[in-house]
């Protein structure tokens, strides 16, 4: 394997460190990253179960959900099982083409779980704001025009960033200090000018996520005008309750990127480890909150998931 200080070009397998600082704690730290992702895989599948075979919940904005669920499941399932495995068995070797697959498809979930939320915006604003032509509007059809669209977007902007990382030259080193596979952090490892790939991910983010974000906050503000000019307070207070969830995964999706995007500027006075921690909670945190907060604000999922729940229990009981 090549030093840290080996020169050489067109790397074929990279070293993922882990956090670079906490070695000895590794061990201890893969503890709770285990089992967020075990609740991220337990939740959101049971949430998709629900969703798909419960025939009165295939409506718009339970459709949307198993949507946020199955980006969820892909973020996390690209990153946690190799970041486990660096932790438990320092199995940090990995291809360069599978370093760009499992980027590629890190990117892909951020930009599409960006998406679905702004398609969430726009049916709670739909169900408020023109509740009377909501069917009319959101059809089985635009739903699924909507899921191809966030699926194509999602790949035409991160799809050239796999071109900008193969026409890099490396000469530096193979090391990554992260536990898995990052566009900056492969970027900053070449030694060509990497200024037009720092621009393309700016402006990635700028006319993505922070695009998506101001047309969020502009559904929610004609959201808010429509809730107050509502004749009743008990009115007004159940168009709020719809939206109580969506806001939660709003603010746990962007506030830590938002926060994350803050501390890389501000890195030379934060330590590394912690910007791969947050970088780490980011993949971690949301996908297992998710469902959590759907099945518990939403009466109709939490009846479906106590209604599996009872039925299992039923059968675990006969069979025994």
């Amino acid at each position: 394997m090549p030093a840290d200080n080996h020169t050489f070009s067109d790397p074929m397998t990279y070293v993922l460190t882990g956090i670079p600082g906490t070695e000895e704690s590794h061990v201890w730290i893969s503890i709770p990253f285990c089992l967020m992702y075990i609740a991220t895989l337990f939740g959101n599948s049971l949430l998709l179960f629900i969703i798909l075979t419960e025939q009165s919940l295939h409506e718009p904005m339970y459709l949307f959900v198993s949507m946020l669920a199955t980006a969820d499941l892909l973020l996390s399932t690209t990153t946690v099982p190799k970041m486990l495995a660096v932790f438990w068995f320092r199995a940090g070797e990995i291809s360069f083409a599978a370093c760009l697959t499992q980027m590629f498809f890190i990117h892909v979930s951020f930009l599409a779980e960006s998406a679905i939320l702004l398609a969430m915006a726009f049916d709670r604003y739909v169900a408020i704001c023109n509740p009377l032509r909501y069917t009319i509007i959101l059809t089985n059809s635009v739903i699924g025009k909507m899921g191809l669209a966030v699926i194509t977007r999602s790949f035409c902007f991160i799809f050239p960033l796999i071109f900008l990382v193969k026409q890099l030259k490396f000469c530096r080193t193979n090391r990554l200090p992260h536990n898995y596979c990052d566009y900056v952090d492969i970027a900053r490892l070449a030694c060509d000018d990497i200024t037009v790939s720092i621009w393309y991910g700016i402006a990635t983010a700028i006319l993505v996520i922070g695009l998506d974000a101001m047309l969020i906050a502009v559904s929610y503000g004609l959201i808010l005008r429509a809730v107050f000019q509502l004749p009743t307070k008990e009115a007004r207070l159940k168009a709020l309750h719809t939206c109580g969830s969506h806001v939660c995964v709003i603010l746990m999706f962007y506030t830590p990127a938002f926060f994350s995007s803050f501390a890389l500027r501000f890195g030379h006075i934060i330590p590394d480890f912690i910007l791969i921690l947050l970088a780490n909670f980011y993949v971690l945190i949301p996908p297992m909150l998710n469902p959590i907060v759907y099945g518990v604000t939403t009466k109709e999922i939490l009846k479906r998931v106590i209604n599996v729940f009872h039925r299992w229990c039923r059968g675990s009981s006969l069979l025994s």
